[in-house]
């Protein structure tokens, strides 16, 4: 039988900064988040692709390791457009070149961190499309970026046809306020946050949550931002709640409330 070729990588080699434990706030998020749960529980082949690891898979072996809590038989595959980054299989993990087309594959979940934030904004949409075509029956995609330490991370949850949320994560001991995130947000919201953008307005209403909250400083970051999450709700915006006790402040919102005009 004729071997089916790879299809050529597409994209282009990024500065590939990684780090041990960078990307452990939306590890943390993806392991409990229904959604993901539920498509990586479900799928006929539990197919998870960590695209553009970067200089070190560090984060591709931490990822394999917390999806173990979602389901044992997961098969966790690293990519990366550099070949000269691409590296042996070792510990149930496997790696290879390739880029936005997923060299081939049907993953159930893909996680692209980091990688999109170093495009022009114009790209994203085209760059979502390319993985959303490639993506298994009920896939799911994140795109995030975070910073060198990953302690301020954001990102965005899609289906196969459309954003579904944004996150934002943050140390509860790092971040002086909500929109101090913002250099931190997806390259789909960067350059929008702006009066008259819906994530200005957004991260505009966290702050005054934040600063309303104030009296339960005393009970530390974490206790004061759940009092910010309820004032939020309160003035109507449809924040998701958390499911666990968190170690994050975490702010999660469906894509409608942020979506560029």
């Amino acid at each position: 039988m004729k071997k089916t070729p790879t299809p050529k990588a597409e994209g282009v080699v990024t500065r590939g900064t990684t780090g041990i434990n960078r990307l452990r706030r939306s590890d943390r998020w993806i392991v409990h988040d229904r959604t993901i749960g539920r498509a990586i529980s479900n799928a006929a082949d539990p197919l998870i692709v960590d695209l553009g690891y970067g200089a070190r898979p560090d984060t591709t072996f931490e990822l394999a390791d917390r999806l173990a809590a979602v389901r044992r038989d997961r098969r966790v595959v690293g990519l990366e457009i550099d070949p000269a980054r691409v590296v042996a299989s070792r510990d149930g993990v496997s790696f290879a070149r390739g880029g936005f087309e997923l060299a081939g594959l049907a993953p159930i979940f893909v996680r692209a961190f980091n990688v999109l934030r170093q495009y022009p904004e114009n790209a994203v949409d085209t760059a979502w499309s390319r993985i959303q075509s490639g993506l298994a029956p009920g896939g799911l995609l994140l795109d995030g970026t975070c910073d060198e330490l990953g302690r301020r991370c954001a990102w965005v949850l899609l289906d196969a046809e459309k954003p579904l949320t944004l996150t934002l994560a943050w140390d509860p001991f790092d971040v002086g306020q909500p929109s101090d995130l913002a250099e931190r947000l997806p390259k789909a919201l960067i350059h929008r946050n702006v009066a008259g953008e819906p994530i200005h307005a957004l991260l505009t209403a966290a702050d005054r949550a934040w600063a309303t909250a104030a009296p339960h400083a005393p009970f530390g970051p974490r206790h004061r931002w759940a009092a910010a999450l309820e004032i939020l709700r309160g003035q109507g915006i449809p924040v998701q709640p958390a499911r666990r006790r968190l170690r994050d402040c975490i702010l999660t919102v469906p894509w409608h409330v942020v979506a560029p005009v």
